[in-house]
């Protein structure tokens, strides 16, 4: 677009034509607006036009991005999942990084389903309809949660990038099940302002993207430390696996993969050790107690019960039972048992360092199993539960313990599914995970590559 060899208006129009063709199947959307979209494209290319003469137009420039449904986005409702809609003030204003990226030039398509106020890795929306994972044309899966139509809006390229946030794995788990990359940033790196809040403890924004160096791009986009994603992303080309020392953690989560998942997760380890990279087994029990304390110790389940309680008046008595029976007997704010929780919390994330040692990251699986299929779930409120656990149970360690990752595609199992690595760096070393991510996927190879195309949507 910055050669003008083709515009925003054409790129745009191909989305929405894609749309068009995939929605009635995959119903990523709960809300699209195609005449909204070309406007601002035709806007963009009036600034891609000046830019040829005047210099570099801004970073996102006429791309199409889709935002999951728990931000903020000026012109578009915002539910949130439930079934009411939530009130103008202040949902219908942009959240910070709705803000920080339409200032980088991006074109917002649309606003993508979302577990009901976030709380759930499954995926599923009972109240408007639940995302269909396109990895199988036949039986509609889960897509994952809790930003479910994310990752589907990549597929059906509707959107280039995918505004998501991560609690304890909601950009993650849907980045593994429908085979994306996602990037759960450092807590506190960007700010969660106009974004309806699930928990003031763990709650960060993200994106899903269709490779690593777009993720990079987008992050370099945005992030107020700097001016110029290019720079960015010069200076993580270099990265490299010669070297590098991967942790490879012993804990629990490796056991629990289902066989077919954990051999692809071995076989992508070494072909990257074999690229170079010094894999290694650290004891990390500390992972194990992060997500017994993530699951047990209630912080999420106070914070949002508290916030719907003070902010929406009467949404949990509207709740779907696969969210409000969770959110029964939440520990009060004012109490001991939850300033212990968040004690407990701080005592664990000063451990995390302990589990890395000198290994410049780890990894874990990003997902154990196969995604189950979607019929059912949200009448057994005992099988939503078992697979609402084991989705979050690979993922919300990370949040626990004040980390950052990415979730890369690295395979198909033996259903034909995707299956994710889960790439964890240091608090606050967005940068050098995201180096070592794209070094990765140079040699494991971008999602298109690895994986192929969804045959519903080539």
């Amino acid at each position: 677009m910055r050669r003008r060899d083709v515009t925003s208006v054409e790129l745009v129009r191909a989305a929405i034509g894609r749309h068009t063709a995939l929605d009635e199947k995959l119903g990523a959307y709960r809300s699209f607006d195609a005449g909204f979209a070309l406007k601002q494209a035709r806007d963009a290319d009036e600034v891609l036009d000046r830019a040829v003469r005047t210099g570099e137009p801004p970073p996102l420039c006429g791309i199409p991005v889709s935002v999951k449904d728990i931000f903020g986005v000026a012109g578009f409702p915002t539910y949130a999942g439930s079934a009411r809609e939530l009130p103008e003030d202040p949902w219908c204003r942009d959240a910070w990084l709705v803000a920080r990226a339409r200032e980088a030039g991006a074109v917002i398509v649309g606003k993508t389903h979302t577990v009901e106020f976030a709380y759930g890795g499954v995926g599923i929306n009972p109240n408007w309809g639940t995302p269909w994972n396109p990895w199988d044309p036949d039986i509609a899966r889960i897509p994952g949660g809790s930003s479910c139509g994310a990752g589907v809006s990549l597929w059906e390229r509707s959107a280039m990038i995918a505004l998501g946030s991560d609690t304890g794995g909601s950009i993650r788990i849907p980045a593994a099940f429908t085979g994306v990359v996602g990037h759960k940033t450092t807590r506190g790196r960007w700010s969660t302002d106009g974004v309806v809040q699930l928990s003031s403890t763990f709650d960060t924004v993200g994106a899903l993207t269709r490779s690593v160096e777009d993720s990079i791009w987008f992050f370099g986009a945005v992030d107020e430390r700097y001016a110029d994603p290019s720079i960015l992303l010069e200076d993580l080309e270099a990265s490299s696996l010669d070297g590098l020392r991967i942790g490879i953690p012993a804990c629990t989560l490796w056991e629990a993969c289902q066989t077919d998942v954990r051999d692809v997760l071995e076989r992508a380890l070494e072909e990257v050790g074999a690229a170079g990279a010094e894999l290694t087994h650290p004891v990390a029990s500390v992972i194990d107690d992060a997500v017994d304390h993530y699951m047990t110790g209630g912080i999420g389940k106070a914070e949002v019960h508290a916030f719907l309680q003070q902010e929406l008046p009467g949404a949990i008595d509207l709740l779907h039972p696969t969210v409000g029976d969770r959110l029964i007997d939440p520990l009060p704010l004012d109490g001991a048992r939850y300033r212990s929780a968040l004690v407990r919390q701080s005592h664990l994330a000063v451990l995390a360092n302990e589990v890395f040692g000198d290994c410049d990251v780890i990894v874990l699986p990003s997902n154990f199993m196969t995604p189950p299929p979607v019929a059912g779930l949200a009448d057994d409120l005992g099988a939503y539960g078992e697979v609402n656990f084991a989705t979050l149970r690979a993922t919300c360690a990370v949040n626990l313990l004040d980390l950052c990752a990415v979730s890369l595609p690295v395979g198909l199992d033996a259903s034909g599914m995707p299956v994710g690595l889960q790439i964890i760096g240091r608090s606050d070393e967005d940068e050098a995970l995201l180096g070592v991510a794209l070094a990765m996927e140079r040699v494991l190879g971008t999602p298109e590559a690895r994986l192929g195309i969804p045959s519903m949507v080539r």
